[in-house]
């Protein structure tokens, strides 16, 4: 038997063309909430894989945040 609880929060989730993805830390410079890190150990043949992805749109980077924090930053620009 299964027990369902409800969450305790919703989650936003943000995807790299939507407005919200890159905010301001300084009012001129623009950051993204989320990206792709690639160890330096990385081949480079994998390397050249994942670049392929991201250039294709086959790899994208989303952010996720509590659905309240996301409201106070909209309420608080």
């Amino acid at each position: 038997m299964f027990n369902t609880t409800e969450p305790r929060f919703k989650v936003k989730t943000l995807k790299s063309g939507d407005n919200d993805f890159t905010f301001s830390h300084d009012g001129f410079t623009l950051t993204p909430r989320a990206g792709f890190q690639i160890s330096s150990g990385c081949p480079q043949n994998y390397r050249e894989i994942i670049a392929e992805c991201i250039q294709y749109g086959w790899l994208k980077p989303v952010a996720h945040m509590k659905e309240s924090e996301f409201v106070w930053e909209v309420l608080g620009e």
